[in-house]
């Protein structure tokens, strides 16, 4: 099994106050979360609606609500930014999630494997879309920032994160920096299972989405429920990782998968 390591570099990284507002793939965000959720919802609905029509016309609304489906994800509006405007909430340094928002996340699964070697492996994050399903590439751009691609409602969705504190062999802690697409922190902690039975890997996440706690209610209802994609990712980490089928980094041979 290949475990990579990333650089040692464990200095905290000061929290860019000044980071201009990006989402989707580099669009400056200027939409504010009520907006966003108002725009998925409604084009959403447009889009079914087009969809069921099967006609010219329908095709048309079903473009339009594709349309306002990408200012809710993206949270950037083309006309606000030729006109200068902006709706989108300025955030302070200091975490990306403020205390009173957001919806918190935390699942654990038990892998037979030490917990030194499952850090390593945890730590290079572009190791992590071989197990995370919703996470299609984790790139390295500085000491210790990562940019991160998803896909939500089927657009890609990219944001930049910092690993801001981690202690070896027991925790990683990340959060996405101001003004990302995806406001989100969260952390890995490595912990001996009792009775020697390897070791308790268990993540916490907090994150929010356009709309808030709503917002999460309607990724629930389609199928997107965030505490799921990480238990499924968890058992896949731990199916991984105790068969010896952990993904190599870029540039290296891939283990059987």
């Amino acid at each position: 099994m290949t475990t990579a390591l990333a650089p040692e570099t464990r200095a905290t990284r000061p929290h860019p106050s000044q980071t201009p507002a990006r989402g989707g793939s580099g669009t400056t965000v200027n939409v504010n979360d009520t907006e966003r959720w108002l725009s998925l919802a409604a084009g959403t609905g447009a889009a079914l609606l087009g969809l069921r029509q099967g006609s010219l016309s329908g095709l048309c609304l079903a473009l339009a609500g594709g349309a306002l489906v990408y200012r809710g994800v993206s949270g950037h509006c083309h006309a606000y930014q030729a006109l200068g405007f902006s709706t989108a909430p300025k955030r302070g340094p200091a975490t990306s999630v403020p205390s009173d928002r957001g919806v918190r996340v935390e699942e654990a699964v038990t892998i037979n494997r030490p917990a030194g070697e499952l850090f390593r492996v945890w730590r290079d994050l572009t190791n992590l879309p071989q197990v995370m399903s919703h996470i299609e590439k984790v790139e390295v751009v500085g000491p210790n920032r990562t940019r991160w691609t998803a896909r939500a409602a089927g657009i890609p969705v990219s944001w930049e994160a910092e690993t801001y504190n981690e202690k070896e062999p027991s925790l990683i802690a990340w959060r996405s920096l101001p003004g990302s697409t995806v406001d989100t922190a969260g952390s890995v902690h490595f912990r001996p299972a009792p009775g020697g039975r390897g070791t308790e890997v268990r993540v916490v996440l907090k994150y929010d989405p356009p709309g808030g706690k709503l917002g999460a209610n309607l990724a629930w209802l389609v199928g997107q429920s965030p505490e799921g994609q990480i238990r499924e990712d968890l058992r896949r980490f731990k199916q991984a990782m105790e068969a010896g089928e952990v993904a190599c980094t870029q540039g290296q041979s891939h283990g059987k998968r």
